[in-house]
């Protein structure tokens, strides 16, 4: 076990440092420092706080089952090649997760009930970094073929785990993605600070390597008919995510410099990567407000201040969160707290209680452009509601606003007209608790099925559909099952 007083001897948090502000922002690298093996004691040392506890409640906080308490203590002793192991065995992408997973199993943590909890999601980055450095990061060919062919719609965390999952039972495995690159949105819509795509190009490196097959610049519905795709292979996986933007209908959404996030990341994503982008949304000298306070309304912030923006305010409709949980979200439920992350720490402001009335244009403005934003005080109303409050609407200064405010699902036109699946009340991908949707041999793993998500649980959903789909073609299967689809995508 862990070290049975390490929770007395270190009582307190040490994370790797992030480089400083005033340099980060200056270029697109992650934010933390480099790390070296001088980090690795402290590592050890964090890794020690583990109890080892009879009921590891982060067992149950992290969607994938991974197996903490296990490889903290290997980190503890110095055998980082076994904690890649038990690492591994539950997580096909420990270096995405360990930097851009808000890691719930830390509010799961029972030594968060009296201290700090354990740095769970830095000694999980620092464990598959070391693996990598050392070699133990090896492609897994199959022993065998099993001569059954899946193709993988989308190339995002579902799709790659589900593919990589699929590759290594002995299928042969195609990832489709329409964009020119794979990755999904961690390649065009997570900002290099968060997540280098390095990291991506290495996994790739490894799945080819396993057998796996891509195929970049294919929209399935467009290029290729989900009939035609239907008919080339065995079984298909729907891994294309939520990617429909909830919109802002308002006056003036019509109006030049209004966009949703996703499009102002995604360029400036390809910029980063070296390719042109002409008529790029940039931040440069304009003044940005973002509408909402999440991951990604967090992402826009930090590219607009690393684009030279004049000021950038995010603007949230709700209270501001409290900073320490409250009595209805008591351990080991994952509390809402205010969060600073790092793009917050490098500027900006913050506004909560602020509800968007109107987008405005300039006086005499012929062309169109947004100006400034109409803002009035959030009242929350007895049955929940949040509307303006009458008589408190003022202006502020938008040149660029970004609307962060989710997703509501997946794109289904083509997939509905061309094929038997159906959807839900929500409009996602209706399933099976097997993953399996209502055309026989489609199957969906992600947020086209349940919806916008976390990248933990986007990779566990397809670790578990490739075991269903593996269990479709062999009747049986070695592939672990972490999770079922949720009984409200049941429904259609």
């Amino acid at each position: 076990m862990a070290d049975p007083h390490g929770f007395l001897k270190v009582r307190g948090r040490e994370l790797p440092p992030n480089r400083p502000v005033p340099v980060r922002i200056l270029d697109w690298r992650e934010v933390r420092v480099d790390p070296d093996r001088a980090d690795l004691p402290m590592v050890a040392r964090q890794a020690g706080r583990c109890m080892d506890c009879g009921i590891p409640f982060c067992h149950n906080g992290c969607p994938l089952g991974n197996l903490i308490p296990e490889w903290n203590d290997l980190v503890r002793t110095g055998h980082w090649a076994d904690a890649s192991d038990r690492l591994h065995a539950t997580d096909n992408f420990p270096d995405f997760t360990g930097r851009i997973c808000p890691a719930p199993c830390e509010s799961s943590c029972v030594l968060g009930i009296s201290q700090p909890p354990v740095t769970i999601k830095s000694i999980e980055a620092t464990i598959v970094d070391e693996a990598f450095a050392r070699g133990f990061v090896v492609p897994q060919v199959p022993h065998r073929l099993t001569g059954h062919t899946v193709a993988v719609v989308g190339s995002g965390p579902a799709g790659l785990a589900a593919a990589q999952q699929l590759t290594r039972a002995g299928h042969t495995v195609v990832v489709y993605e329409r964009d020119d690159a794979i990755g999904g949105l961690l390649r065009y819509g997570v900002p290099d600070f968060k997540l280098e795509k390095r990291h991506i190009d290495r996994r790739l490196e490894q799945m080819e390597a396993e057998g796996t097959r891509f195929r970049t610049g294919v929209e399935i519905g467009r290029d290729l008919t989900w009939e035609q795709l239907r008919a080339r292979f065995d079984a298909v996986v729907l891994a294309t995510g939520a990617t429909v933007p909830r919109e802002l209908a308002l006056p003036g959404r019509e109006l030049d410099g209004v966009h949703v996030a996703m499009d102002f990341l995604h360029q400036s994503n390809a910029v980063v990567a070296g390719h042109e982008v002409p008529n790029q949304i940039t931040a440069t000298g304009r003044h940005v407000v973002i509408i909402g306070g999440g991951d990604t309304g967090s992402d826009c912030l930090g590219t607009s201040l690393r684009q030279g923006a004049a000021s950038v305010t995010t603007l949230a409709i709700g209270k501001q969160p409290p900073l320490t949980r409250s009595a209805s979200q008591p351990w080991p439920t994952d509390p809402i707290l205010f969060e600073v992350s790092s793009s917050h720490e490098e500027g900006g402001e913050r506004s909560y209680l602020a509800s968007t009335v109107a987008f405005v244009a300039g006086d005499g403005d012929s062309g169109g452009h947004v100006r400034s934003l109409r803002l009035a005080r959030t009242e929350v109303l007895p049955d929940g509601r949040r509307v303006p409050a009458a008589g408190t609407e003022h202006d502020i200064p938008a040149d660029l606003v970004l609307i962060a405010m989710g997703f509501t699902g997946p794109e289904t036109v083509d997939l509905t007209a061309q094929t038997e699946v159906e959807l839900t009340g929500r409009g996602l991908v209706a399933r099976a608790e097997n993953f399996e949707t209502t055309a026989q041999g489609v199957f969906v793993a992600g947020d086209a099925g349940r919806g916008q998500s976390l990248v933990v649980w986007a990779i566990a959903e397809g670790r578990a559909a490739a075991a269903s789909v593996d269990i479709y073609l062999s009747g049986t299967t070695e592939l672990p099952a972490p999770v079922a689809a949720t009984t409200e995508s049941l429904r259609p």
